[in-house]
């Protein structure tokens, strides 16, 4: 990659980690489910007269808006505001890789290979350290709503696979429109009118501003970015960069919220990034073996029978599952 856009990979990881220190701050102000129906409100209304109709059928739309809005974030915004902090917030919903090989194993028949199982139990046992640690020092209910909020990540994502949309910034722009209205209906069943109103007729620049952050800069721009980097080079180059999204998420945490680093956590950190690299990211062999098959198609006959009969390596059912994680929706 480009050193400009290896600067650029980092600019986003970082603005996704730092996201959910703004969310923790607009929670501050306004209760969560309506936090969230706002953040995508902000986020499609101005964008759907920019970017044309989907060109995805409407069943992928609304499934990955449902499951994407109202299940990872609302949930996701739920769990913060019942004493998630922001940081292990940004650390545990990276278990979403998890979830992602599984139930594209499940719905696509992609079969994890030895070193993804391996991964997923590092994941896991980083995600027991950190239930451990949070269940000493804060509210449980939290911690196990955010880790739903990264199962439903998955679900999403597996989707957006299956959807497979031309233009992912555009299908991105049409999501957003389609929690709006549930998160604004669930706010009013469960937060109630009166608290819905008075943190509108309250909110002040602060609170604006976290609005526009986690709809304009975290998901339009961040995401925008992300599927630039998507299009210019292969998902393997990219995706390991989003490793770097719970690194600023608590950093940022603890230099802004003041949210304190316990060891049980620097270990929990270091299991589940881990994992999530052994996971999501492509075996080293099938990273030598790319060139060898671009180089073998580029002095081959061209298309056709003869050019497609560059061999797979073994087990690229299995390694073909990063490229679901690795174009992951937008974070936090």
């Amino acid at each position: 990659m480009r050193p400009a856009h290896i600067g650029l990979a980092v600019l986003v990881t970082a603005l996704w980690g730092v996201n959910f220190v703004v969310i923790e701050l607009g929670l501050d102000q306004m209760p969560p489910l309506l936090f969230c129906s706002l953040r995508f409100l902000v986020a499609a209304v101005p964008a759907i007269f920019l970017v044309g109709p989907p060109r995805v059928p409407w069943r992928w739309i609304l499934g990955v808006g449902l499951a994407l809005g109202v299940g990872k974030f609302g949930l996701l915004f739920v769990g913060m505001h019942q004493g998630m902090p922001a940081g292990l917030s940004s650390l545990v919903l990276q278990i979403q890789a998890v979830f992602t090989a599984l139930f594209a194993a499940a719905v696509l028949t992609e079969r994890p290979g030895r070193r993804r199982l391996f991964g997923m139990a590092v994941a896991l046992g980083g995600i027991a350290v950190a239930a451990v640690d949070e269940g000493t020092s804060g509210p449980l209910i939290g911690f196990v709503l955010v880790i739903a909020a990264a199962a439903l990540w998955g679900v999403s994502n597996v989707l957006t696979r299956k959807a497979a949309a031309p233009n992912p910034l555009s299908f991105m722009v049409w999501v957003s429109l389609v929690p709006v209205l549930p998160l604004l209906g669930l706010s009013l069943v469960f937060e109630g009118a009166a608290a819905d109103l008075h943190a509108l007729a309250t909110l002040d620049w602060a609170g604006v501003g976290a609005i526009v952050y986690v709809a304009w800069v975290a998901t339009m721009l961040g995401f925008g970015l992300w599927s630039f980097l998507l299009r210019t080079y292969d998902a393997s180059a990219v995706a390991p960069f989003s490793l770097l999204v719970p690194v600023f998420g608590m950093s940022s945490a603890a230099l802004v919220l003041g949210e304190g680093i316990s060891p049980l956590r620097w270990l929990a950190a270091a299991l589940l990034v881990g994992g999530v690299a052994l996971t999501s990211l492509p075996s080293l062999r099938l990273l030598r073996l790319r060139p060898r098959r671009r180089a073998a198609a580029a002095d081959g006959p061209g298309p056709g029978p003869a050019a497609a009969a560059v061999p797979e390596p073994a087990g690229t059912t299995a390694s073909r599952t990063p490229s679901t994680a690795s174009r992951p929706t937008p974070r936090g």
